[in-house]
């Protein structure tokens, strides 16, 4: 698979890749391999998707907000909070703050809400490959899961 990725956004992950494997298509590199979900995620949502996974393991507590327990909008929270960005603390509250993506322009930090209908009643951080990192329910622990339905909305965190 090929990736079209940004020149800034790319120099900064080339590090030691041959400069055989990149080539200039109309202003646009082409780095064989590369996916959008690899380069697209801003420091701040990627810092906060390493601590989420930092927390794996972390037992499911309602209304937790960690650092030793959470609930899926805890671990939200407390996962910005420590890369440097506040969030409301519901699920809901932190839908209302986002800006909406599409499942296509989706990036990984991105916060995924699951929905019926209009009400929104979980929350994950998009960890790349149609997983999420999240505080399930009661009785689990937080932990890397595939999204297991389509019944989900994005939000990106700015």
């Amino acid at each position: 698979m090929t990736a079209q990725v940004h020149v800034p956004s790319l120099f900064s992950r080339a590090g030691t890749v041959s400069a055989l494997t990149l080539v200039a298509v109309g202003g646009t590199l082409v780095a064989p391999g590369a996916t959008p979900d690899a380069h697209a995620a801003s420091p701040l949502a990627t810092r906060a998707v390493h601590i989420a996974a930092s927390k794996a393991g972390a037992p499911y507590r309602w209304g937790a907000t960690g650092p030793r327990s959470f609930d899926c909008s805890g671990l939200a929270a407390f996962s910005y909070k420590k890369a440097g960005k506040s969030l409301p603390r519901t699920t809901q509250q932190q839908y209302n703050r986002t800006r909406h993506v599409s499942a296509r322009t989706r990036r990984r930090g991105d916060l995924v809400f699951f929905h019926s209908g209009g009400y929104v009643y979980h929350v994950g951080i998009y960890a790349g490959h149609n997983r999420i990192w999240h505080a399930p329910k009661t009785g689990s622990s937080v932990r890397l899961e595939h999204i297991w339905t389509k019944d989900v909305w994005y939000g990106r965190v700015a």
